[in-house]
């Protein structure tokens, strides 16, 4: 029987818990920060790591080295990494949650632990109602009144609600308008995961330069969507708005706005990475500037672009950000011009009323992508929804409106459903009079997915696989998606001529990034789509874009940069 391998989720979990629980033991720092890299390492690898760390390559990964592979090889083959087998032992299980609570780092978890013999959630919230937190140095009644809150919001031990990006886009980019319109106000920009795209993010952040930075921030707290202000100072201030976000503002002298944007948009895996190779050559790289051993002076710099050409490096875009090979390319010369919004011609993924959950009849749809700069759209409508007789009165209808519309094209399309047993849910004969089919999975996801795509991938008719894995970001038991070998999928396609959407859905954004870049870099040809089911929802497509630019995508990989006309020449 064949040897189930881990996850590279469950892997970065081990990974993560790993680096926690030595924290707290007080173990080598240098050690624990090479946990972590490799945690999010793993985590951000489009194939399974695990298998690599059995064939010995998993270590020529950036920051996995020969001690990490073989830590991932007793993962694979025993379950758990034997160290951390070995400190679960010796830290009582709740107290690396604890880690999760404001103000309690490492230490101060190492110190609740064993000054007051505190090992579960329920001792945890005993012992702050009685009082018993502040008898400790550095934690006074303030911060007691702080983890007593947020034992109550959120129970110790859950993962901390990350929101979309499709929500916190819009709410940091009006916060941002907001400001900029400031008479103090000389810079501002959003910063942080979602300045990076990042499909989920914690926090919003926003870096700004002004003439009067009291001046800003006592705007910024009175601003009309604010709920709650968190804290205020002269220089920066924390609010929650009226929808339950975060949000954070920094304002900066003006000569080092370059340096605190590049180091607060992150990533920490990017920094860190800019800074060890920075000290290699004399320099030392913090949110204020860059220090020459060599001089002693400190240089300061008002663009990010300054700051990277100082560095020895090309502008990286945001969204490259995350410790990828994005800075070996920067100074190689071989960034890739990514995709943009403006570079997509049509919509290849969307539905209308002919579809029970559609808002917005076909003509509607059509008129809204045209006024986006689309030259077309195509409909494809749920399979299930287009029986008995349904499917060619919708065609009819199709047709009318595309004759309306010239030379904007409207197209005959379908989403059809991948059954448990791989066959589609629509007659061939119907399938091969369309323009367009997407094959989708929508139920029975623990049922051999990875077989079934494949078997719809073989089909002639099918054109695109939509939405691969299936994942629901807002929902914890669907946020990983259906267990598909991703890696076998992107080499089908490859071989097939099939594409693999981005679905710019925002409880989507499937695929993943790293899945994207793998399929990029096979040669697949991947689709931004919107998966509309309304007018409104067609802009979701900028989020599909952003998906792409992470995922190291240029416009001539992504299919829909292409006329109808093209399109139609590549199809199978």
């Amino acid at each position: 029987m064949a040897l189930a391998l881990p996850s590279n989720d469950a892997l970065a979990v081990q990974l993560e818990l790993l680096a926690d629980l030595s924290e707290i033991l007080g173990e080598d720092g240098f050690r624990i920060r090479a946990y972590r890299t490799a945690a999010a390492r793993v985590r951000e690898t489009a194939i399974s790591v695990a298998q690599l760390a059995l064939q010995g390559q998993a270590k020529e990964l950036p920051g996995i080295g020969r001690t990490i592979e073989a830590k991932i090889v007793e993962a694979a083959e025993q379950g758990e990494i034997a160290a951390l087998a070995k400190r679960r032992a010796e830290v009582p299980a709740e107290v690396a949650s604890f880690l999760q609570l404001p103000g309690v780092g490492p230490r101060t978890a190492a110190r609740i632990w064993r000054e007051l013999g505190v090992t579960t959630t329920a001792e945890l919230r005993a012992a702050a109602e009685q009082g018993r937190l502040r008898e400790l140095s550095g934690l006074g009644a303030t911060s007691e009144a702080k983890i007593l809150a947020a034992l109550a919001d959120r129970p110790v031990g859950t993962t901390p609600a990350r929101g979309l990006l499709g929500r916190g886009l819009p709410v940091v980019r009006e916060v941002v308008a907001a400001l900029a319109a400031h008479p103090a106000a000389v810079r501002v920009s959003e910063a942080g995961s979602i300045r990076r795209r990042r499909e989920t993010f914690r926090d919003l952040d926003v870096i700004a330069t002004a003439t009067d930075a009291a001046a800003l921030i006592a705007f910024f707290v009175e601003l009309p969507g604010v709920l709650q202000v968190v804290a205020h100072g002269d220089t920066k201030a924390t609010v929650v708005t009226q929808q339950g976000l975060r949000l954070d503002l920094r304002v900066v002298p003006p000569d080092c706005f370059g340096s605190l944007l590049q180091h607060f948009t992150g990533s920490k895996e990017h920094n860190i990475a800019l800074r060890e190779e920075a000290v290699r050559r004399g320099l030392s790289v913090s949110e204020y500037g860059v220090a020459v051993a060599e001089s002693g002076e400190t240089r300061t710099f008002e663009t990010e672009e300054e700051l990277y050409a100082f560095l020895g490096y090309a502008f990286i875009p945001p969204e490259l950000r995350e410790n990828a090979g994005e800075l070996e390319a920067a100074r190689g010369g071989t960034l890739p011009a990514l995709v943009e919004a403006g570079d997509l011609r049509g919509e290849l993924h969307c539905h209308s009323t002919w579809s029970a959950d559609g808002k917005d009849g076909i003509e509607d749809m059509a008129r809204a992508a045209r006024r986006n700069g689309y030259r077309f759209l195509v409909v494809t409508d749920h399979s299930h929804y287009l029986r008995d007789g349904r499917l060619h009165a919708q065609w009819e209808e199709i047709a009318e409106v595309d004759r309306r519309l010239r030379p904007f094209r409207v197209l005959r399309g379908i989403e059809a459903n991948i059954k448990a047993d791989g066959s589609l849910d629509v007659p061939d004969d119907d399938l091969a009079e369309l323009d367009w089919v997407v094959a989708s999975l929508h139920t029975s996801f623990d049922r051999s997915p990875t077989e079934r795509v494949l078997a719809a991938i073989e089909s002639p008719h099918v054109d695109c696989i939509g939405h691969l894995t299936g994942r629901r970001l807002s929902r914890p038991a669907r946020a990983a998606g259906a267990p598909v070998d991703v890696e076998r999928v992107v080499a089908a396609a490859a071989a097939t001529g099939t594409a693999l959407e981005i679905n710019a859905q925002p409880d989507r954004l499937d695929l993943r990034d790293v899945h994207a870049r793998l399929a990029g870099e096979a040669g697949v040809l991947v689709p931004v789509t919107t998966d509309a089911h309304s007018v409104a929802a067609l802009a979701y497509a900028e989020l599909g874009v952003a998906q792409a630019r992470r995922a190291w995508l240029t416009r001539d990989q992504v299919l829909n940069t292409r006329t109808w006309a093209q399109i139609a020449r590549l199809r199978r």
